[in-house]
């Protein structure tokens, strides 16, 4: 489906504002994460306190942030976004997670972190689809924000099979020591950013490189969480 600038990608309407890319009727009636663990963002009865399964075993990240679960819409926006050539999507998911951020930082449910790091894909595929997903939203985001954005901090040591065809147990033997940090962040409140979180399994090898190198705190974004 071809769109034209100056429209919105989700209802076809023209937009006041055509570098949002998504009109605010949209925006609105997209289906939010509510009555979420703070700290692993699947479903829980209190909200403001970490789940059971966070308390039986703590996430090494501080918080995880997604604005939705992996369905429509945001799902097809993400799929033409990796998998059909459409690096202009990149600002367009980045400022429908900044406001949904920035919701979150008004209300006091986490902070603004000095570093922003984003999951690195390894060169082959990045060479084969053109662009890294993750990087291109991390730009923008850091520019809004005012923080550090480190693109060569993160580097994938070597590729791996697709997250999404593996099992838990696999997708964990798969990312074993795929990571490797290359920047001091000792001290530092360090955000990382993917496109998708299904199991966490990337953002736990990842936060362990943090933890260890000495960061402060770790916090984990995403678009969507898949439930």
């Amino acid at each position: 489906m071809l769109t034209m600038v100056g429209y919105c990608w989700l209802c076809r309407q023209p937009l006041w504002f055509p570098h949002h890319g998504v009109c605010s009727f949209c925006n609105k009636r997209l289906k939010r994460l509510t009555n979420m663990c703070p700290c692993c963002a699947l479903p829980s009865e209190l909200p403001s306190l970490p789940c059971g399964r966070c308390l039986k075993k703590p996430p090494l990240w501080e918080n995880m942030i997604a604005i939705t679960d992996y369905c429509p819409p945001l799902s097809g926006l993400i799929r033409r976004y990796k998998y059909h050539g459409t690096p202009q999507l990149a600002s367009v998911l980045a400022r429908l997670f900044l406001l949904h951020w920035q919701q979150g930082y008004r209300d006091g449910r986490w902070h603004k972190p000095n570093i922003l790091l984003s999951v690195p894909l390894h060169r082959r595929r990045r060479w084969k689809r053109g662009f890294d997903q993750s990087v291109l939203m991390a730009k923008q985001l850091s520019e809004w924000l005012q923080c550090d954005y480190q693109q060569s901090f993160l580097q994938r040591t070597h590729a791996t099979l697709p997250q999404r065809n593996l099992s838990a147990a696999r997708r964990k033997i798969n990312l074993r020591k795929a990571f490797q940090l290359c920047g001091p962040v000792a001290g530092q409140h360090v955000a990382i950013l993917d496109d998708v979180i299904t199991t966490g399994a990337t953002m736990t090898e990842i936060s362990r490189l943090l933890i260890r190198a000495g960061a402060h705190s770790v916090q984990v974004w995403a678009i969507c969480r898949t439930l």
